[in-house]
Parts: C-alpha cells; sequence; structure tokens
C-alpha cells in the first residue's frame, strides 16, 4: 500500500482535476489523503469568511469520505499564498505529518494566482522533507522523509495555463469507471454552484467537470480521462510509481 497525498489550493481543486483517479487507487487499497492550503474563504459573495471556510472544509471533508480519504486544510488564506520562508516550512511540516510515497499538486502554470503558488511551494516542500536540518518544529513534530517523494502535477484548470495557451499532459487516466465517484464529489461541494454561476460563468460545475474529462478522454479515445504530469528535476525520483498502482490499461501516454 502506498500513501498519496493530494495538496491543492482550495475546496473542489482537487474533484475537478484529479478525483477519478483518486477513486482508482483508493479502490485499490492505497491511503489517499486530500489537502487543500486554503478554506476557500473568499469563495463567497453571501457568507462572510468564517462561514464558508466552515462550509467548504465540511464539504470537502465529506467528498474526500465518499472514496475513504482522509481531508487537511492547511488555513493558509484565500488569495494570500505566497512563496516565503513560513509558507515553505508549513508546508514542507505538511508533507513530514503525511510522509507520502507520491504527493500529487497544482499545475505550475494556471489560471490563479493560488494554484501556482501552491505548486512552487510544493516543490520546494518535497525537496526539504528529506533534509533533517531544515526546521519545521514550529509547525509540529515531525521527522524528516527518508528519500525526495515522487511528485506529480494535475492538469491546469481547463488544460490551459493563464494566457489560454494548451498545457498537454504527459498521460492521461481513463476513468470513465469512476465518473459516477467523480461526480459524486464534485456535487458534494453544494456551496460553489451559485459562486461559481456569478463569478465565473459556470452554469453547472459538475457538468462542467465532466465535460474537462471528456476532453482529456479524448486524447486517448476513452469517455473520461483526468491528465498529469511527473516532475522528474534533478534529485526527484523519475521511475513510474503514480502509473504502476492504477489499474492495469487505464495509463495512457499521449
Amino acid at each position: 500500500m502506498s500513501r498519496i497525498l493530494c495538496l491543492h489550493a482550495h475546496p473542489d481543486d482537487v474533484e475537478f482535476l484529479a478525483a477519478g483517479t483518486l477513486a482508482l487507487l483508493a479502490g485499490r487499497g492505497h491511503e489517499i489523503t486530500i489537502a487543500t492550503m486554503t478554506a476557500g474563504d473568499c469563495g463567497s459573495d453571501i457568507y462572510p469568511p468564517e462561514e464558508i471556510s466552515r462550509i467548504r472544509t465540511g464539504e470537502a471533508a465529506k467528498s474526500a469520505a465518499r472514496i475513504g480519504a482522509a481531508y487537511e486544510c492547511l488555513h493558509f488564506d484565500d488569495l494570500a499564498i505566497f512563496i516565503d520562508d513560513a509558507s515553505r516550512r508549513k508546508v514542507t511540516a505538511a508533507l513530514r505529518h503525511h510522509r507520502p510515497d507520491i504527493v500529487l499538486t497544482a499545475s505550475p502554470v494556471d489560471y490563479h494566482c493560488d494554484h501556482e503558488a501552491t505548486a512552487k511551494l510544493v516543490i520546494d516542500a518535497c525537496f526539504g522533507c528529506s533534509a533533517p536540518n531544515y526546521d519545521t518544529s514550529a509547525f509540529g513534530p515531525a521527522a524528516a522523509l527518508p528519500s525526495i517523494p515522487h511528485l506529480y502535477f494535475l492538469d491546469p484548470t481547463e488544460g490551459r495555463d493563464r494566457d489560454g495557451a494548451p498545457v498537454r499532459p504527459q498521460f492521461v487516466v481513463d476513468i470513465a469507471s469512476v465518473i459516477g465517484h467523480k461526480t459524486e464529489m464534485l456535487e458534494g461541494h453544494e456551496s460553489q454552484r451559485a459562486w461559481l454561476q456569478r463569478q465565473h460563468s459556470i452554469d453547472d460545475f459538475v457538468e462542467i467537470g465532466k465535460k474537462w474529462s471528456g476532453l482529456r478522454g479524448q486524447l486517448a479515445g476513452v469517455a473520461y480521462a483526468e491528465g498529469f504530469r511527473q516532475y522528474t528535476g534533478h534529485p526527484w525520483p523519475t521511475d513510474p510509481l503514480l502509473e504502476s498502482l492504477l489499474p492495469e490499461g487505464a495509463v495512457h501516454r499521449v
């Protein structure tokens, strides 16, 4: 059994981009934690920050539980994730606490500043989490990891960078068999329906999530898929660990 930590910026980001893949992994007995940097405290024009944070983290926990996953919020502020020393140590401490074999995170290029900052902090945290002298004790006791974990980026939103240019994945995962799980997990984020309609001009975010997965599926000739890129810079591990944990035939190089 492997430990997989999927850390993105806001509640519902993971569900849009990786819920199907996580459902496949959970179904094969792997230990899944879904974490968000923020509670999504800016994701409402109805509720004040404290209340929408409580609502959204509750939705995220219930969504994760649908596939037997744990949920955690790191409690950064929405639209205020910055790449600085304290933030880097906080994210590193989270990795040390969860001790993942594989980390999945946001794309370094995306439409949202929080997504891009999350990716950069996670890259640095993966490097620092195995250095014993990198002190993260201010954020709780946790020993250094024995090695740098495998790191993968999820697709950017809609598969495009902030300028609208397409970002092609290295491989996609066929999630047609678990599209129902993905749909249920997205439906759990009920507080976002009206907000995304008004702020993002998205009429039905569940159908949009399925549409994005359908477009990724076209790359491999399957109904629904999710895209990933492995980070293989020095000295990260380069063997395809994530791919090896998924069902036979689910991974398609594109």
